[in-house]
């Protein structure tokens, strides 16, 4: 039955124009960065300042090593591959600087130093609603029985959360791979979606998406994108696109707009055809919306005898459907994430009709609340969000191994 159902839905949806990116590296802009010394050239050491731009903040650990004396900054997910060293502007103040990634995770600069050095401090910062991060690393000269570094004490210097703590990642229950989530930030191109002001939907919702795949990059799962940039993409090719990269988890993500009191608070959604909430009625016609607009009538997708089978697919998707929204429920309530007074609940959203891959839809808040709408540009509230996510996504995986062997047994 399952590669029935897959042999049919295949055949009833178009080929994708590209294979998703399953990568979310943060950057280093050589041109934006810099080493400056302070004071006249005296020809003694001097103090020193690394600047580094970069495209998202990264957890990093900072420290020094003898003979000769070196600085090392180990980052986490920081892409070195595309640029030299040489780049650096101020690259003349210090005798090398060398950089690559030395363990799975793992990237690792050294910059050698005229002489012993102490940190004086280490500050990232981030840009305005997320535009990149500055890693400022201040060092002065020290005598030499100042100097201390990694060999005669463990003096790591670590900044920025960790990412989540997880359980291994599983594999797929069937494929035996990294577990695949693909990851829908709703709306974009010319349906912005929910609009607040300048604030639209579309562009808030591919912001945490890309926050989101990259802790999920980082924990070990790969990420199946729906759209990566501002552009329009029909309801029906974004489960292509899910079907296409082999997903194992499908996550809408939404941050709508309803008449002022009528909704807060994050909640999930899976599919319920039969929902009669007025709310949920409302934001099923606005996802859809835009489709019709462009010509794309859902109604009649199905016929009867592929609506049929999908129902019978569903069997077997639609509780694991709801037990991931309920693992992600008890990780966000661990968090301390607001959520509706009802955060489980049910919807005819067209995007998860999706029959053979679990799916939920997200609506993180309501643009049209100042509280929602404030939680959705703080970074603290997005990260606590997206490592309750990542924590969730981790758990569900274990469950769902456990609960398919059992039913093989």
């Amino acid at each position: 039955m399952r590669r029935l159902i897959a042999v049919l839905m295949l055949l009833a949806l178009p080929a994708l124009a590209q294979e998703p990116a399953k990568s979310a590296l943060a950057q280093l802009d050589p041109a934006q960065s810099a080493i400056t010394a302070e004071g006249r050239d005296r020809g003694k050491p001097r103090p020193l300042n690394l600047q580094l731009a970069l495209s998202q903040p990264v957890p990093y650990r900072v420290y020094f090593l003898d003979s000769p004396p070196r600085l090392v900054v180990d980052f986490r997910e920081l892409d070195f591959s595309r640029i030299t060293p040489d780049a650096i502007p101020g690259r003349d103040l210090v005798p090398a600087i060398r950089w690559g990634r030395f363990r799975p995770g793992w990237s690792r600069m050294v910059v050698e130093l005229p002489g012993p050095y102490a940190l004086r401090s280490a500050v990232q910062t981030q840009g305005a609603a997320g535009a990149g991060a500055r890693l400022n690393l201040a060092i002065a000269p020290v005598e030499a029985k100042d100097f201390v570094t990694r060999g005669n004490a463990l003096s790591a210097l670590w900044d920025l959360p960790q990412p989540a703590a997880l359980p291994p990642p599983q594999p797929h229950r069937h494929t035996g791979r990294s577990l695949r989530v693909a990851i829908d930030p709703g709306h974009g191109g010319h349906d912005p979606g929910a609009q607040v002001g300048a604030i639209s939907e579309a562009a808030v919702m591919l912001g945490f998406a890309r926050e989101l795949s990259d802790m999920l990059t980082r924990a070990g799962f790969e990420v199946v994108p729906t759209r990566t940039d501002d552009s329009f993409v029909p309801l029906e090719r974004r489960m292509t696109i899910a079907r296409a990269g082999q997903a194992d988890l499908f996550i809408a993500l939404h941050a709508d707009a309803l008449p002022a009191g009528e909704a807060a608070g994050l909640s999930i959604y899976t599919w319920n055809q039969e929902a009669d909430d007025r709310a949920s009625r409302e934001l099923a016609m606005r996802h859809d919306r835009a489709d019709l607009l462009s010509g794309v009538d859902l109604a009649g997708a199905d016929d009867e005898v592929a609506g049929a089978l999908m129902d019978l697919a569903r069997l077997e998707t639609h509780p694991r459907s709801e037990a991931f929204a309920k693992f992600a429920v008890s990780e966000l309530n661990k968090s301390g994430i607001g959520m509706h007074r009802t955060p489980i609940r049910g919807a005819s959203f067209s995007v998860l009709k999706s029959p053979d891959i679990p799916s939920v839809l997200v609506e993180l808040g309501f643009l049209t609340d100042p509280g929602d709408r404030h939680n959705l540009f703080d970074p603290a509230w997005r990260a606590a969000t997206a490592q309750a996510l990542t924590r969730a996504i981790g758990a569900w995986a274990q469950d769902d191994a456990i609960r398919a062997g059992l039913a093989r047994h």
